[in-house]
């Protein structure tokens, strides 16, 4: 549970806000999550089988070239920030060589085999240890391995979709090797290297991270690789909530309950900690204490620490009296005060009054069978600056379903753990307020427990028909975080972390790949049994159909704004569809369609040195149609965040964009009941504002950008359909204050 720290990202140029509206992807309407799973695990399995069967001719053992522990070090262990890399190993060994007789289970997965190693990754080893009390699921999870040769295949659920890892058996070690030893050190095993071999470098208290109570077994160690390759490095797992890993695991669904919050302790016993193991999972923590008043280096809780995350193994009842079994992922107890120990396997008992007493905290994972489904709808939304009010007015979302159905709807942001060191410098904290559309009266709203973390949900139950979702955003800015460039760090891990934000960005519908950088990584399948030429003269083929139809359908919808407003083409149009159909996005230049259209040139330079892109130029962008935004020429100070960036018009164009400033009044949810984004800004008519002319003003900070994502779950028989819209720039305090007063 040790909090994540935030870093600050370059600044970027403002943007402008655009409205848009979303229509869910096919192929992510009604997904069946066991389906789902099941196609993720037949992937993993043939890549194992494939790359065991290649080892096997070559007489190799497998050595994983995209996390290779040994001539990759630094980049396994450390992000980008070369401070406190405290992390150092001795040196890396397989498998094979640390154990004289290696087994991925010993007696199958059990909670009294993890051992936490040099990393505070306490909360991803609290839910292994919670996991392993499910039957089963542990080695649902480890599903393909070829201990021989070394490779072993995982699957984790990343932000809406199942993901698979390969990792090799190669681990880190804390014992070096017996060259690199004092002579006074060599002494102590009587000059003998095989001695110091045989003893000193085998089994598992020679290994630097996790481990494994059962020597010989190494499935903690190996899921552990497997989870920091995930996401970049090992120090990226270093802090978290143990219930967002077990949704990394599972794909369930977290919540954070804070016990002084819980209104009837027997109903929670009987509704929710009893069915612990069933459909869902615990884990429990306090946050750290502080030590100014006691003086003491660390103040605990009847020796609970705090800031650390404990597994909630099971709830019983015995004797008429209600106890929870808890354990401690550092494999040892320390714990005195109301508890009852078993031994010094980090496992312990306590009465649940005595339970509630000593926590602050109770981590929720709902998890799902075969009678669930899931729709998402993901977007890049552009908040207003952090100095506007506090409001409900950015994002919307919405619900269609076919039939009466429970339902748990999920608000998410990117998991950004995977692109940490260039997540940007704001934490985001968000909420949302759910109706029926065309109804004012408010379905369900959800609670925030604690701030500023990965997902907020609902368990609701909901009828047959379409339902809105508003969302409301905030943020905390930290401007002392540092920044990140390929000069001030290792250009290959820059490189890395750039692609993987991107990969993970690329999930929004509205995501605009950059036009600077090559941080898009191509899929290997694209380029399967084909040479370059032959990829290259498809892309071009692709290229001109993509752009005729994109022609096509501006010219038909400059046509209908004409006939709905004359005046427009006095004004001119820019229509800029970031993907196909039905996304159109549009906003009023000073300059005639002739002049947009008709640019000589795929760039022009502006007199800052900046180079704007038009229309055409943006359009080759392979797959998707046109974007507009800016080009820099000093490639090695680029925006980091140019990848998520709503690339926008420059700000000195002779006549900027007709926006109306910041909102500075926040948007009530009366205003908004029953009413989508789209269907709210339509409604609103700014033309006749004082302020028309002007332009948003700018936020003054350099991320004002974050992934939405709206995941719902339903019934299997009630599939859900999501949407999603952004707002536009030109909602005002005035315009908002008449639609309430004329009830729209």
């Amino acid at each position: 549970m040790y909090p994540r720290h935030r870093r600050r990202r370059p600044r970027r140029h403002k943007t402008l806000g655009l409205g848009a509206s979303f229509a869910q992807e096919e192929s992510r309407a009604g997904l069946l999550v066991t389906n789902e799973l099941e196609k993720a695990l037949a992937d993993c399995k043939a890549q194992v089988e494939r790359i065991a069967r290649d080892c096997r001719a070559q007489n190799r053992c497998f050595r994983d070239v995209e996390f290779d522990l040994e001539n990759d070090r630094e980049l396994c262990l450390f992000g980008l920030s070369k401070e406190n890399r405290d992390l150092k190993p001795s040196d890396v060994q397989r498998v094979t060589k640390i154990f004289a007789k290696p087994s991925f289970f010993v007696d199958g997965a059990d909670s009294n085999d993890i051992i936490q190693g040099r990393l505070g990754d306490c909360w991803f080893l609290s839910a292994l240890s919670t996991m392993t009390t499910a039957p089963g699921l542990m080695e649902k999870f480890c599903i393909a391995r070829d201990e021989e040769v070394g490779v072993y295949g995982w699957i984790f659920f990343r932000d809406s979709a199942w993901v698979t890892v390969i990792i090799d058996d190669l681990l880190f070690t804390s014992i070096p090797k017996y060259e690199e030893l004092t002579q006074a050190e060599q002494g102590l095993y009587h000059l003998d290297k095989t001695l110091y071999n045989t003893s000193a470098r085998k089994g598992a208290k020679s290994l630097y991270f996790a481990r494994s109570a059962q020597e010989g077994e190494t499935w903690v160690s190996l899921f552990e690789k497997a989870y920091a390759k995930l996401h970049g490095d090992y120090t990226a797992i270093s802090g978290g909530f143990s219930c967002e890993a077990i949704e990394d695991l599972t794909g369930g669904v977290s919540t954070f309950i804070p016990t002084k919050d819980i209104l009837n302790a027997d109903v929670f016993w009987k509704e929710e900690l009893l069915l612990a193991t069933k459909d869902r999972l615990f884990g429990c923590g306090f946050d750290t204490l502080d030590p100014t008043r006691s003086g003491k280096e660390e103040v605990t809780v009847n020796g609970l620490i705090g800031g650390h995350a404990y597994s909630v193994l099971r709830a019983v009842e015995y004797n008429g009296k209600r106890f929870v079994v808890l354990r401690n992922p550092w494999g040892r107890l320390g714990v005195d005060g109301p508890v009852h120990k078993f031994g010094d396997d980090g496992e312990f008992v306590m009465e649940y009054s005595d339970f509630l007493d000593n926590w602050d905290l109770v981590e929720k994972t709902l998890l799902f069978d075969e009678t669930w489904v899931m729709a998402n709808q993901w977007l890049q939304v552009t908040a207003r600056p952090p100095s506007t009010a506090w409001s409900f007015g950015d994002v919307s979302f919405t619900i269609t379903v076919p039939a009466p159905t429970k339902a748990v709807i999920v608000l998410s942001k990117l998991d950004e753990s995977y692109f940490q060191d260039l997540s940007g410098n704001s934490n985001w904290s968000f909420d949302f307020t759910l109706f029926k559309k065309g109804q004012k009266e408010l379905v369900a709203r959800t609670s925030l427990t604690r701030f500023f973390l990965r997902s907020v949900n609902l368990e609701v139950q909901l009828e047959e028909g379409e339902y809105v979702v508003h969302v409301r955003l905030d943020r905390e800015v930290n401007d002392s975080a540092p920044e990140f460039n390929a000069r001030n760090s290792n250009p290959r891990k820059f490189s890395r972390v750039q692609t993987l934000r991107a990969k993970g960005q690329s999930i929004a519908y509205n995501y605009k790949p950059s036009p600077v950088l090559d941080i898009d990584p191509i899929p290997l399948e694209i380029l399967a049994g084909q040479d370059l030429g032959e990829v290259e003269r498809k892309a071009s083929k692709a290229d001109k159909k993509l752009k005729a139809e994109a022609a096509s359908r501006k010219n038909s919808k400059s046509s209908e704004n004409l006939e709905k407003n004359p005046t427009a083409k006095e004004e001119g149009m820019w229509i800029a569809a970031v993907k196909p159909e039905p996304i159109t996005t549009s906003t009023v230049l000073e300059k005639t369609p002739t002049q947009i259209d008709k640019v000589s040139a795929p760039v022009k330079d502006g007199d800052d040195g900046s180079v704007v892109a038009n229309v055409d130029s943006a359009e080759e962008d392979y797959g998707r149609e046109a974007t507009t935004g800016v080009r820099f020429e000093d490639l090695d100070n680029l925006p980091s965040s140019i990848a998520d960036e709503d690339l926008g018009f420059r700000s000195d164009l002779e006549s900027p964009p007709r926006v109306a400033s910041p909102l500075l009044a926040p948007l009530v949810p009366s205003t908004l009941a029953g009413m989508n984004m789209m269907d709210a800004d339509a409604a609103v008519d700014s033309e006749d504002d004082e302020d028309a002319d002007k332009e948003e003003v700018g936020s003054g900070y350099d991320n004002d950008t974050v992934v939405l994502g709206l995941r719902v779950y339903t019934s299997r028989d009630a599939p859900a359909v999501v949407g999603g819209q952004l707002r536009r720039g030109r909602m005002k305090r005035v315009s908002w204050k008449a639609l309430k007063e004329a009830e729209l």
